[in-house]
C-alpha cells in the first residue's frame, strides 16, 4: 500500500540517474583533486577578504 498518496514530489528517484549524478561527481573529484581544492581555498580567502574590506570601510565612514 502506497502511504505517499497526496503528497507533493513524493516520486522515487531514478536510481540510475542517482548513479550516474554520483559517478559524475566523483570523477570530477579525481579529475580536479588538490588543484581543485586549492582553487576553492583561494576563492574563499578572496571572498573573506571581500567582507573584510566592506566591513573596514562601512566603520570607516
Amino acid at each position: 500500500m502506497n502511504d505517499d498518496h497526496g503528497k507533493p514530489f513524493s516520486h522515487p528517484v531514478d536510481p540510475h540517474g542517482a548513479k550516474a549524478n554520483y559517478d559524475t561527481n566523483e570523477h570530477k573529484l579525481h579529475s580536479t583533486g588538490v588543484p581543485g581544492f586549492w582553487r576553492q581555498t583561494t576563492n574563499l580567502l578572496i571572498l573573506a577578504g571581500v567582507i573584510a574590506v566592506i566591513i573596514l570601510i562601512s566603520r570607516i565612514l
